[in-house]
């Protein structure tokens, strides 16, 4: 399929061949006449390439052709690039006045680097046998042409037929797929339906051919409101044709942990995806899945199993196999559409229009392509965007006969995609056909891959006064427009391509491109490298120097790059590749792109000089250290890419002779602090993404002035440095419109070289942003595309405005903080898109009038006065997530502020010591706090109840599901909704009395635990109660617990009650919630070795329990209650997780271990007696680290150490059971004083005296005269932070190195 590319290409040739420059140098080397005749010889062909477009689909002869014309086309334009090369390297070395920037160019350029070499005496005589074998190469193909019977008079139908421009609106979402409600539907009540299974997770396949639109449907799925509300984790992971365990785990893992993580191995990663998927409702869905091997789905589906019950997994692939494989209940098999629905997709694809009513001459042909593309919706959708640009009746008559529907090759490519492509106008060919460098499911940035199109000389600048990089941009949205690509599921930044548009790609592409992967074998192949021109190989580990030595066969190679699809980087992955490449890089001497991303080379070879054709170079995220000064010579360069090279400090001195380059990226080089010398004068130049000021003869920030089109982001180093703020206004940045990221940046040391009135000054001429000494802020009128603006540590500021009108109406985030002097805000203006709104030690602020917030729903306001939050507040009803924290004079949230916050869904108070109320009723916050979903009280020492008054207990706020109540010393009850599902209280040492309200039963009496003087009604049940979590920790006033009226919290899955020293003597009694999961028990009043039979549910799996003063000996099931002595504690035989700590007076566990059948962990710490410890950690030497030895299946790491005790893992011998792996504490010393628990308390002891020293009366007073108190309440509020989650870091580091 040759010609997909070679009339683009050819159409280049001639244009090449008439340029100036090319042909001055042609003459005066004596080779004119050759050119000449290229020329001739390339417009005969021109002249033919429509007919042979169409011939070559069905006569193997005009394909054969097209191929070789495609390989010459390159070589010509290879010769032609040299040329243009040559003839550029001559005006810069010996024609000072061709023109004035070429003259600006040499004052710069040190002489050593210009001096004259023979160079050019030998340049004709060099390319002379080159230029013959073309000529007659050329000759031939002219020849052949005449016998292939090529028509000249053939129509340019299709490929210079001027397009319009197609809509980006015209399309339909495919959010709103046609003919598949009932598939929606049917699929919808199986995801939310709680049908019967064994199991907590339950597999759903949807089965179907290659674009029948499988993973359009699981979208539809994935992102339908009732399915989000259902499920409380959602993850989307595409799988492909490698079923990689590793990276799947891991999507998913990101997905449902919200960030990024590292994990040194499988295991690790899948104790931790475990713990997050623990108890909660689930949706992951694997789309695109081929893998039909067992173990692997075994393998990856591990962590899964802890989901709650309804848990999901949708898997989308082609092969029923697969659906089997994985467990799948009745795969679903989706069908082609009706030809009912077909017409009216195609209609809305075509024609913008529900049907064709209105078009009846259409119709019929409309029906001719339908029954061709057999209901498979991505062919009616592809071509029916071809059909848009088609304006007559004759042009839709011609594609529905044209040969490609009757083609059949080995490819199985579909005839409708092939039609789409064949449309497409040559200069979109071959961009499409670049993809196929480019692995399946590859993410693609649209930026990125112009640059890459750009350097391949696919963009041509004659298109008016439309950029390179606009052009591609608006190729781009061509191709995505008529669904060659589409936005990605998981980020609507970047693209993908679907399988088959990928395989189409490859396809079309032919012999010329080629991805190198783990599947492909290329012994043998000797032919695909002698042709092929672009090149990309997929990083993994067993890529081996064989297959890239073979690259030296590629000597007309054009491209060479390394793509990925994984989540890792490549670093650990590739890194012989550097050395493979220096070797080869003398031989590929043609290169126009060479990516060395992410690799471990440290130092650019200095052979590079000979890649004089090279337009993209990327170094990124590698070690080099200097760019060598042989780059310089590489004239033709636009893009030079060293994002994240750490160790970068040096570019090359004359830098300034690439006169061609547009894109330097220098981001993330902390070690590059000089700029090359002239660096103003590339005018070329739109990404610049930093400049350092240099003082003496460095670089000075006027040199910006002729750079007007830099684009994106930008940041100015060394301000300081500016001794005249003339220069600032030279700069002229307000002209640089392309910018959208802008950082300035002075020194952060203050010394007397200093002039805060000259750096005020060129703060003032840049306007954009300000110092740390400005005593006002510009207006910032100019600034109309600023999107973040960030107010930092201006102490000396006072007032800011008063401004007017809509000075900022793209702004969507506003940062203000440490503004220490700051007392009146007044911005009465309109800012229509702010969106977050974050303002931070501003303590002086008494004053703010600031303009309606229609699109704020972040405010975070820390360490302010009440009338911030008020003011702001009073200007917004679209805020949903709202945080205060230390703000002055806060009391209570009145009536007239709660008005405002209807839409607020996260409530967070922090550290408010004045606050005695949060509100002045229930029954107020009822009425206006509709849709608050999460609450939390945090450090709030003052706070007493959450309402001052009482009105009627029974009303309560609905919405509400989560409530935290944290280190309030002074609360003494809370009344809980019965919507609530999660409820925590910690540290709340005053908590006297905690009740349970029924929204259902408004006349019933609440349930109480109280203290006790005040008794306890035991007598209202747990009617319809939504709780799933319960907390209670170190509330050491609460006396009574309801326990015997648990077992009405039906919902209730997870219960932890610890350090509640003066809980009622008869609790625990045996009574609990029925469908309990885990329980985390201990510390408690009575002593545990009274509890006595409990009875646990049998849904119980999850036991943690704390034995400090327990006096419990020896542990016992409660099936073998009879055998158990007064010191024994029962255990349910349901567990399969069992964690110990604090039993000093147990011996031995290994006989209650027969009992526990199901028991697949035990974890121990601080049990010194127990004799089944090993005697020290020698016992263990010669085992292998799962680590750095992959054989050790599922065991986590077996040895891990802290400052208190040495921990390790050892499989258990014990028979009839399912335990497979046993955590175990020891002292280092073997010595039974020191553990892991003992440490845990320690640690909290100390951290509870601190934030007690920290609230002594005489250490703040010393701390506000000295002007360090605000110190010392960040030290408090970091460490009441982390009291909250030390129980939780007790258990997790056991198992967690980091933590």
């Amino acid at each position: 399929m040759a010609e997909i590319v070679v009339s683009a290409v050819v159409n280049v040739l001639v244009e090449k061949l008439i340029s100036g420059d090319v042909m001055k140098l042609a003459r005066s080397e004596g080779i004119d006449s050759q050119l000449k005749k290229w020329k001739k010889s390339l417009q005969l062909i021109q002249a033919v390439l429509a007919d042979a477009g169409q011939k070559h689909i069905t006569q193997r002869p005009v394909e054969l052709w097209l191929h070789e014309l495609q390989d010459l086309a390159y070589d010509i334009d290879d010769v032609l690039d040299d040329m243009d090369t040559e003839a550029l390297r001559r005006k810069l070395n010996q024609e000072p006045q061709a023109s004035t920037s070429t003259s600006k160019l040499l004052k710069i350029i040190p002489t050593c680097c210009t001096n004259y070499t023979p160079h050019n005496i030998m340049y004709g005589r060099k390319i002379s046998s080159k230029l013959d074998e073309i000529t007659n190469k050329l000759h031939d193909l002219v020849e052949e042409k005449n016998n292939l019977g090529l028509n000249v008079n053939v129509k340019l139908e299709r490929s210079n037929r001027t397009n319009r421009r197609l809509e980006q609106t015209s399309l339909v979402d495919e959010s709103k797929v046609l003919g598949r409600e009932a598939d929606k539907d049917a699929l919808l009540e199986k995801l939310l339906g709680d049908e019967a299974c064994n199991q907590n997770v339950s597999v759903m396949s949807i089965v179907g051919l290659g674009g029948i639109g499988k993973t359009t449907l699981a979208k539809v799925l994935y992102n339908d409101e009732k399915v989000k509300a259902h499920f409380e984790l959602r993850a989307w992971v595409c799988v492909s044709e490698e079923f990689d365990v590793f990276n799947i785990s891991k999507a998913v893992f990101q997905a449902v942990n919200g960030k990024n993580e590292d994990f040194a191995n499988l295991d690790l990663l899948h104790v931790a995806l475990k713990e997050k998927l623990s108890q909660k409702k689930f949706l992951v869905v694997l789309d695109d899945v081929w893998n039909e091997g067992y173990n692997e789905w075994e393998l990856l589906q591990s962590p899964f199993v802890v989901g709650a019950h309804g848990s999901k997994i949708i898997v989308a692939t082609r092969k029923t196999m697969v659906a089997s494989v994985m467990n799948s209940l009745e795969p679903y098999n989706l069908k082609v559409l009706s030809n009912e629905t077909s017409l009216s997709l195609f209609a809305k694809c075509s024609l913008d229009e529900q049907n064709f009513d209105n078009h009846p001459s259409l119709k019929l042909i409309a029906q001719g392509f339908i029954d061709k593309c057999d209901g498979l919706p991505l062919a009616l959708v592809t071509l029916g965007r071809v059909l848009k640009t088609k304006v007559n009746e004759d042009e839709w008559e011609e594609l529905l006969n044209s040969e490609i529907w009757n083609l059949r090759d080995a490819s199985d490519i579909l005839p409708a995609l092939k039609l789409s492509y064949y449309d497409l106008p040559p200069d979109l060919k071959q961009l499409f056909a670049y993809c196929s460098l480019f692995p399946k499911d590859y993410l693609f940035d649209k930026n990125k891959l112009v640059l890459l199109w750009m350097a391949q000389g696919f963009l041509s600048q004659s298109m008016g006064n439309k950029s390179m990089e606009s052009l591609g941009c608006h190729y781009f949205e061509e191709l995505k427009s008529r669904s060659f690509f589409q936005h990605s599921a998981n980020d609507v930044s970047l693209y993908t391509m679907h399988d088959l548009m990928n395989d189409l790609a490859v396809s079309v592409a032919g012999e010329f491109n080629f991805m190198l992967d783990d599947r492909i074998d290329i012994n043998g192949r000797t032919e695909v490298f002698e042709k092929l021109r672009h090149f990309s190989f997929v990083s993994q580990p067993n890529l081996v120097y064989r297959q890239f030595k073979e690259l030296h066969r590629a000597k007309c190679l054009r491209t060479f790059i390394p793509v990925s699809v994984g989540l890792e980087h490549f670093s650990t992955q590739f890194c012989s590749v550097d050395n493979i490449l220096v070797e080869l890089m003398p031989q590929l001497k043609f290169l126009r792109v060479l990516s060395l991303t992410y690799g471990f080379i440290e130092e650019v070879p200095q052979s590079i000089c000979s890649l004089i054709h090279l337009r993209y170079l990327n170094f990124s995220q590698t070690h080099i250290k200097q760019i060598p000064e042989q780059v310089s010579d590489l004239y033709n360069l636009q893009s030079l890419l060293v994002r994240d090279c750490r160790r970068l400090s040096t570019l090359p001195v004359s830098f300034v002779k690439l006169i061609n380059l547009r894109h330097l990226d220098i981001d993330g080089t902390p070690m590059l602090k000089k700029m090359p010398l002239g660096i103003g004068v590339l005018m070329g130049l739109k990404t610049q993404s930093k400049v350092c000021i240099e003082g003496a003869n460095g670089f000075k920030i006027y040199e910006l002035k002729d750079l007007s089109e830099l684009q994106g982001r930008l940041a100015i180093e060394g301000l300081d440095k500016v001794i005249d703020p003339t220069q600032a206004t030279d700069a002229s940045l307000q002209q640089k419109k392309g910018l959208d990221d802008l950082v300035l940046e002075w020194s952060r040391i203050f010394d007397d070289s200093r002039n805060l009135m000259v750096e005020y000054q060129v703060l003032e001429r840049l306007r954009p942003y300000w110092c740390v000494n400005c005593t006002h802020l510009p207006t910032l009128k100019q600034l109309s595309s600023l999107r973040k603006l960030s107010v930092k540590r201006m102490h000396e500021v006072k007032i800011v405005g008063p401004f007017q009108g809509i000075a900022l109406p793209s702004l969507e985030s506003l940062e203000v903080e440490d503004m220490q002097g700051l007392e009146m805000w007044s911005t009465a203006i309109s800012f229509p898109r702010l969106q977050v709104i974050s303002i931070r030690e501003c303590p002086k602020i008494d004053k703010l009038s600031i303009g309606l917030l229609p699109s704020l729903n972040n405010l975070f306001i820390c360490q302010c006065c009440e009338p911030v939050f008020k003011s702001i507040a009073g200007m917004s009803s679209s805020i949903s997530r709202l945080r205060l924290e230390d703000i002055k004079g806060l009391t209570q949230l009145q009536g007239e502020v709660l008005k405002h916050l209807g839409e607020v869904e996260f409530l967070e108070i922090r550290s408010c010591d004045e606050l005695i109320y949060l509100w002045e009723s229930e029954l107020v916050a009822c009425t206006f706090l509709v849709s608050l979903q999460r609450l939390s009280v945090f450090g709030c020492e003052s706070l007493v109840v959450l309402a001052e008054k009482e009105v009627n207990v029974g009303s309560s706020m609905e919405s509400v599901r989560e409530v935290r109540l944290d280190i309030c010393k002074m609360l003494e009850s809370y009344n809980c909704p019965n919507n609530v599902e999660s409820l925590t209280i910690t540290w709340c040492s005053s908590m006297s009395c905690l009740t349970f309200s029924n929204l259902h039963k408004l006349t019933s009496s609440p349930m109480i635990l109280d203290i006790p003087d005040k008794g306890c009604d035991y007598h209202r049940p747990f009617l319809n109660f939504c709780l799933k979590y319960l907390v209670i920790y170190d509330c050491e006033n609460l006396n009574s617990f309801p326990h015997e009226h648990l077992q009405s919290l039906t919902s209730l899955e997870e219960m932890t009650i610890l350090y509640c020293r003066n809980m009622d003597y008869s609790f625990p009694c045996g009574l609990w919630p029925p469908n309990l999961k885990k329980l985390e028990i201990g510390c408690l009043k009575k002593p545990m070795s009274e509890w006595g039979l409990q009875n646990y549910p049998t849904s119980l799996v999850t036991l943690v329990l704390y034995g400090k003063d327990s006096a419990v000996v020896s542990f016992e099931v409660e099936e073998n209650a009879s055998n158990a002595t007064s010191k024994s504690f029962l255990l349910p035989s349901s567990l399969t997780y069992l964690s110990i700590e604090g039993f000093k007076e147990v011996e031995s566990l290994s006989e209650v271990l027969q009992h526990l059948t199901r028991l697949e962990n035990l974890q121990v710490y601080s049990c010194p007696k127990i004799r089944d410890l090993p005697e020290s950690s020698s016992s263990f030497e010669g085992k292998k680290n799962p680590k750095t030895d992959s054989t050790n299946g599922d065991c986590p790491n077996p040895f891990f150490f802290n400052r208190f005790s040495f921990c390790f893992l050892i499989p258990i011998p014990f028979s009839n059971h399912s335990l497979r792996w046993l955590v175990m504490e020891h002292s280092i010393n073997n010595s039974s004083t020191v553990g892991t628990g003992k440490a845990n308390e320690d640690v909290r002891a100390v951290v509870n005296v601190l934030v007690e020293k920290l609230i002594a009366v005489d250490l703040m007073k010393l701390a506000r005269s000295e002007g360090i108190d605000s110190q010392l309440k960040k030290w408090k509020n970091s460490l009441q932070l982390i009291q909250v989650v030390l129980a939780d870091a007790g258990q997790k580091h056991i198992t967690q190195k980091p933590v």
